[in-house]
């Protein structure tokens, strides 16, 4: 049986520029008109494993697979056979047999989904590991898509860890001719220096600007988004014990808006509020997180598009 290439969605590097902006393009159309009348996923199965917590991302795949006509099929921390020492090529290549499309997260290695991705099957979609969180990325510019209509020439502030919402976020946002993008990270705390390096290249290529600092002194003003992302990111804790007092000067409050009074206010979700955010902040007129949540979905939808974009009939084995 001849089965189509497919596409897999590990890192925002696997995209190209154009598949950046389709994908953002139809999470805007999914967004204000909904699920099309002839289901693009229709025949597939669409595979979900979770290794690690989650309410918006699991949600969103799940709901959006469901709306463009998949069924779905759901994996928990322990029903895989990884657990009692199956290898990740061995799994990919079982799952690929049954699954059109498999969604992960494991906030570990990327190598892993790499290894499952060595197959010409199944698509396989990051929804979170250790160093970048791709899915949030595109998310994130579907929702300023939305509301400034553009993507070009924006200027944005992250503060806070470099974590793997940053890092996807840089990777993504540095594709954009005139976009700025000052990030305000703890010491010790910033982007890996490979993703800054990458986004630096892209930033050359493209005429934006990436920029990282390490304190809150002499921020310029005029951000059109104010972004932040929970101190404790999944699956992780910090070395030292000490952390929360190098974080405190980063809080996002409302006297970062005095420079800014225009700026929106972004956050991935969940928050806790009192630490990287404020509760007037996140709960305030400025504030688009819960229309970001509820990006999620549309994102995802326009993500499974394009992985099964171009895809046969004898693509969907399972059906």
């Amino acid at each position: 049986m001849q089965h189509s290439p497919v596409r897999h969605l590990i890192s925002i590097d696997d995209l190209t520029d154009d598949d950046l902006r389709s994908i953002v393009s139809d999470g805007v159309t999914f967004a204000s008109e909904g699920a099309p009348g002839v289901k693009p996923l229709r025949d597939a199965v669409v595979g979900v494993y979770f290794s690690k917590t989650s309410t918006r991302t699991r949600t969103a795949f799940s709901s959006g697979s469901l709306r463009l006509g998949a069924s779905l099929l759901t994996y928990g921390p322990g029903d895989l056979q990884l657990n009692t020492g199956e290898t990740s090529e061995d799994t990919g290549a079982v799952l690929s047999r049954m699954l059109d499309v498999l969604v992960a997260r494991t906030a570990g290695d990327p190598r892993e989904m790499r290894a499952w991705a060595r197959q010409d099957r199944m698509s396989v979609i990051n929804a979170m590991s250790a160093d970048e969180h791709p899915t949030q990325a595109l998310t994130d510019l579907t929702t300023l898509q939305m509301r400034f209509g553009r993507l070009t020439g924006l200027h944005v502030l992250y503060v806070g860890e470099g974590n793997n919402s940053a890092s996807a976020l840089a990777l993504a946002l540095s594709r954009f001719e005139g976009t700025e993008l000052e990030l305000r990270t703890p010491a010790g705390y910033g982007l890996a220096p490979d993703v800054l390096a990458r986004a630096g290249a892209n930033a050359v290529r493209s005429g934006a600007t990436v920029r990282e600092r390490h304190d809150m002194a002499d921020l310029p003003g005029g951000f059109d988004a104010i972004y932040t992302t929970r101190w404790q990111t999944t699956g992780t804790a910090k070395a030292d014990p000490g952390w929360r007092a190098g974080f405190a000067p980063f809080q996002v409050t409302e006297a970062l808006w005095d420079a800014s009074p225009k700026a929106v206010f972004m956050h991935d979700l969940p928050a806790h509020r009192g630490d990287e955010v404020t509760g007037e902040v996140l709960d305030g007129p400025r504030s688009i997180a819960f229309e970001q949540a509820e990006n999620k979905m549309h994102s995802a939808m326009a993500v499974l598009k394009w992985c099964r974009a171009g895809a046969s009939p004898d693509a969907a084995h399972a059906g």
